[in-house]
């Protein structure tokens, strides 16, 4: 009887998720969702956004004098975004299961019963933050002038245009990067969370998402940014509260834009 269990959840694992067609006035769905969960389970939401600060801060001290490098690998950091809030995603998926506050210690294991997937794919963000990081360091040496900077110094060029040439090749270098990693990732992670996919089919739902929602997809990328953006213009510790709230949005995405396995297929036109 485990062999058929078994075999039936393999079965399931590997049936390609259905998408659906959303509207733009899901997103601030997504947002008010997430704020609910982040209050629900602030504790351990915080914890995960403190860490994600923390992270920063210390690149801050061990690459500051590396401007250049430091600047790539702490905008790059939001690159392995959708692995670092996966934790976030879980305690959103344990609240809608009713667990009333949901705790932080298993969610610091959500990745282990995908491991083999979760990890291929962390592994694929890692390589793109480290090329961007290179990429980031040749962008600092064509466009950049002045004297040595600091980290917000740096922020401010980009944000204010100060150096127009510098920031729209930072913009243009960077988001190519980033628009790649949104693409494979908006639902990666929740898929491999929730139903155990396997890093392919999870990538290629993510893809067929935003194919069937270019809109909607692309505004969601923009409140992403939005919130990361304003964690770097905090020097990182508006992140303590940002990265919680992409976690938690990003599983109400994921519920909003996959079919439910049990669902009728037309619920997916």
């Amino acid at each position: 009887m485990s062999d058929e269990n078994a075999a039936s959840s393999t079965a399931a694992a590997s049936r390609f998720p259905q998408i659906r067609r959303i509207e733009v006035s899901a997103i601030p769905r997504w947002l008010r969702a997430a704020w609910r969960d982040f209050c629900q389970s602030s504790p351990a939401s915080l914890f995960y956004g403190a860490a994600y600060a923390a992270c920063g801060w210390l690149m801050h001290a061990v690459f500051s004098h590396a401007y250049a490098l430091f600047a790539g690998l702490t905008t790059g950091f939001l690159l392995l975004g959708p692995f670092l809030t996966l934790g976030v995603s879980d305690l959103s998926r344990r609240i809608e299961r009713g667990e009333q506050p949901p705790h932080l210690g298993p969610t610091l294991a959500a990745w282990r019963p995908n491991l083999a997937n979760v990890g291929l794919f962390a592994a694929v963000l890692a390589v793109v933050l480290l090329v961007w990081a290179r990429a980031s360091i040749v962008v600092f040496a064509l466009f950049f002038t002045g004297g040595l900077p600091t980290f917000a110094d740096v922020v401010r060029t980009v944000l204010t245009f100060e150096q127009a040439d510098f920031a729209i090749a930072y913009f243009g270098v960077g988001g190519f990067f980033a628009i790649f990693v949104f693409m494979i990732s908006v639902i990666a992670m929740p898929l491999m969370l929730d139903r155990k996919t396997d890093a392919i089919t999870a990538a290629i739902a993510s893809l067929f998402a935003c194919g069937r929602n270019p809109l909607p997809m692309l505004l969601w990328a923009a409140c992403i940014a939005l919130l990361g953006a304003i964690g770097f213009a905090t020097l990182f510790l508006g992140l303590i509260v940002t990265i919680p709230l992409v976690g938690h949005a990003t599983w109400h995405a994921y519920r909003d834009l996959v079919v439910e396995e049990d669902a009728p297929s037309t619920t997916a036109s």
